[in-house]
């Protein structure tokens, strides 16, 4: 008799949790769930990041702006403690991190920079970077004395120190020039005087066999002459021919400014000069001395220096005020006379508009002798020779 089939048990299916393959499977799911974790993370940080980055900053302690120096050669740490420390960032190491991501930390520059209140991190990273910073600048006018040049740097905020003295005449070089902020007056007055001898260097080894200068220091007090006597840049080598000419000749240069200095030391005097003033005895007066002053009585520019060096071939002796800014030059003295006398006829016809009086009232002027104050003695000049006094406008 057959026996019924024997049923088997069926077998039983492994665990998914069971053995290698159910370990890796939890541990992917483990690093899906944490990498998404830290990827959100991540997300979360750079959008913080860039919140700051681009946001407003801190707001300035005193005013619209924060004033920091970034000095030569200083590293983004030290930079980073500066702003910090004046208030125009959050945290350093953000703004560490931010140099260093934009390749700013490769770039920062030197100087002085102006930070606006609530600059955001950006803004500040970007000044760095760019030299976006304060620059301070100061002028020497041509002309002005080096006591005027001391009242001028005494006069910058952002320069520190005293002068201990007023610097020589002359030595200083008429220039534009950049500053810094806590930088020492003593030491830009060092920069001037380094630059006028560069400079007279230069333009002595280039001057003409024509002048009649013989020294770099009576090239400067002429020039001083020269730059005084005119404001018009395109007359300076006729003036600085009259005085060639008068050298040559023995006469006395008869120049207003040179009174002028005796008196203030190269300051304006603000009125016309006195008769006794013209008379008096000082060692610039050139209506008194013969020949050039001691001194310089300004710092005189290139220009002017460049036209006693070179002066142009003239026979002109004499020149007077136009009455538009310039002169008008003469070669004997009635020629003069009658330059003057048009000189004399502006100032009389301003005169009668200043004070309300028609002008078809005024009587036509005219030159006399008289016009001239003095003339040198037949000793001091070749004989036919005479001197007027040039008149000018103080300057």
């Amino acid at each position: 008799m057959a026996k019924a089939p024997t049923r088997r048990p069926a077998a039983k299916k492994p665990s998914r949790s069971n053995g290698p393959k159910g370990a890796r499977s939890s541990l992917g799911i483990g690093l899906l769930t944490a990498g998404g974790t830290l990827g959100l993370f991540l997300i979360a940080a750079l959008i913080a990041f860039w919140a700051v980055y681009w946001g407003p900053g801190p707001k300035a302690q005193n005013g619209e702006y924060t004033i920091v120096t970034v000095q030569n050669g200083t590293g983004v740490p030290a930079i980073a403690a500066t702003l910090k420390r004046e208030g125009v960032i959050r945290s350093t190491d953000l703004f560490k991190a931010a140099m260093s991501l934009s390749g700013a930390d490769r770039k920062v520059r030197a100087g002085e920079y102006e930070v606006p209140s609530g600059a955001s991190l950006s803004k500040i990273v970007h000044m760095l970077a760019n030299g976006k910073g304060v620059r301070h600048f100061v002028t020497l006018p041509e002309g002005r004395s080096s006591a005027q040049a001391v009242e001028i740097l005494m006069r910058q905020p952002v320069l520190v120190g005293e002068i201990t003295e007023v610097p020589e005449e002359g030595s200083l070089w008429p220039e534009t020039y950049e500053v810094t902020r806590g930088e020492t007056r003593q030491a830009v007055i060092a920069r001037m005087q380094r630059m006028a001898k560069q400079k007279m260097e230069v333009l002595w080894a280039e001057r003409s066999p024509s002048t009649v200068v013989r020294t770099p220091h009576e090239a400067l007090v002429l020039a001083s002459i020269v730059e005084k006597e005119t404001g018009v840049a395109s007359e300076r080598p006729q003036v600085a021919a009259v005085f060639s000419n008068r050298l040559r000749l023995g006469m006395r240069l008869e120049s207003d400014p040179t009174i002028i200095y005796g008196i203030t030391k190269g300051r304006p005097l603000g009125r016309g000069l006195k008769v006794s003033e013209i008379r008096a005895a000082t060692p610039w007066n050139t209506y008194v001395i013969n020949g050039l002053p001691p001194t310089p009585i300004a710092n005189p520019g290139e220009a002017s220096i460049r036209a006693v060096l070179n002066p142009p071939k003239s026979n002109y002796l004499f020149f007077v005020a136009d009455g538009t800014g310039g002169h008008v030059f003469a070669s004997t003295y009635q020629e003069h006379l009658l330059n003057v006398a048009r000189w004399r006829e502006v100032e009389r016809r301003r005169a009668a508009v200043a004070s309300g009086q028609p002008l078809e009232e005024l009587e036509p002027t005219q030159a006399t002798a008289a016009d001239a104050p003095r003339v040198l003695t037949p000793d001091q000049i070749p004989a036919g020779a005479q001197v007027i006094r040039v008149p000018e406008e103080t300057r």
